[in-house]
């Protein structure tokens, strides 16, 4: 079974960085896809950030330039660098790595809360 369990978020101030992690267990293949999602109160879960095993990564347009996602497929782990944070960045962001169809697992989700 796999599990991810994220760390790294907390409260921080406009124009401020975090940066969130993300390790994984129980996958012993790095042949999966690394997503970044976030959802914040009353709206729906979107997505963030995605990066591939080769490295290859796509984000969304409101964080393009402030927002860096990276991974080490030794150690299981990823990564969502976010700078020049704005309140509208706040929400809980959860990790997510599919395996083609075998896995979709998803972390238990940390708080970013972007305010003054």
């Amino acid at each position: 079974q796999v599990q991810l369990v994220e760390s790294g978020g907390g409260l921080v101030q406009p124009g401020g960085s975090l940066r969130l992690s993300c390790a994984a267990s129980g996958i012993f293949s790095s042949n999966y896809v690394m997503y970044w999602y976030r959802q914040a109160p009353g709206k729906e879960r979107e997505l963030v950030a995605s990066i591939s095993r080769g490295g290859s990564t796509n984000y969304a347009d409101s964080v393009k330039g402030r927002f860096a996602i990276s991974r080490d497929n030794a150690k299981k782990t990823g990564s969502l660098q976010m700078n020049s944070l704005k309140p509208e960045d706040t929400a809980v962001y959860y990790c997510n790595v599919k395996l083609g169809g075998a896995v979709d697992a998803w972390g238990q989700g940390t708080q970013v809360t972007v305010s003054s």
